[in-house]
């Protein structure tokens, strides 16, 4: 009898240390569930936000692409609508060029319209690139042959084949030019041409 009242008192504190041990399990995975669902909601939301950004970028790429055809159709009608002017004017002139009373006259309606396209061209940021008797400039010229002429400065533009063009301050085609290009012993010779030996004799 003695010992079974010892272990009745034993009995009781591993029932109840049992029963904390499983109360807190339970917390556990209530503890976890709870962990589990706040997780998933979260993961539903930021889905929910990848699939609207996707949506929303999808969509802003058509509308920069359409922006962008229409911006550029519009520029091109602006371009096309300030050319329109000075085709009407030469064609004015071809109608009339029979009827020109001289050659001069002619001539001068043909350099209104020239100017008046270089003017429209200025107002879109066109401007042409000034090469004739101004040195040589890789950046803004490109040279088809060289010729020596000594009485001129070496290295500039004796002719210009071809206009060049900038646009905005950007060259978009560069003057086709003829470069002078003096040897050593002429540029020497040019140099000294003029000057006085010791004598008094002019060097030629």
């Amino acid at each position: 009898m003695k010992q079974k009242k010892k272990e009745k008192p034993q009995t009781e504190e591993s029932r109840q240390a049992a029963e904390k041990e499983s109360t807190a399990r339970i917390n556990d995975l209530e503890e976890l569930r709870q962990t589990i669902e706040s997780l998933q909601k979260e993961k539903d939301e930021l889905f929910g936000k990848l699939q609207r950004v996707s949506a929303d970028y999808a969509n802003f790429q058509k509308r920069a692409t359409k922006q962008i055809s229409d911006t550029t159709a519009y520029e091109k009608e602006m371009v096309i609508k300030t050319l329109l002017p000075a085709l009407d004017n030469f064609e004015h002139t071809l109608q009339n060029a029979h009827s020109a009373e001289n050659v001069d006259v002619l001539s001068k309606g043909i350099q209104i319209i020239y100017d008046q396209m270089l003017d429209i061209l200025k107002s879109h940021g066109v401007e042409q690139i000034e090469a004739l008797g101004e040195k040589f400039d890789p950046a803004l010229h490109e040279a088809m042959m060289q010729k020596a002429e000594p009485e001129k400065e070496d290295n500039i533009a004796l002719e210009e084949f071809q206009k060049g063009y900038k646009l905005n301050g950007r060259v978009i085609r560069p003057s086709k030019v003829v470069v002078n290009k003096l040897t050593e012993d002429r540029g020497q010779k040019t140099e000294d041409r003029g000057q006085k030996t010791e004598d008094g004799t002019e060097v030629q």
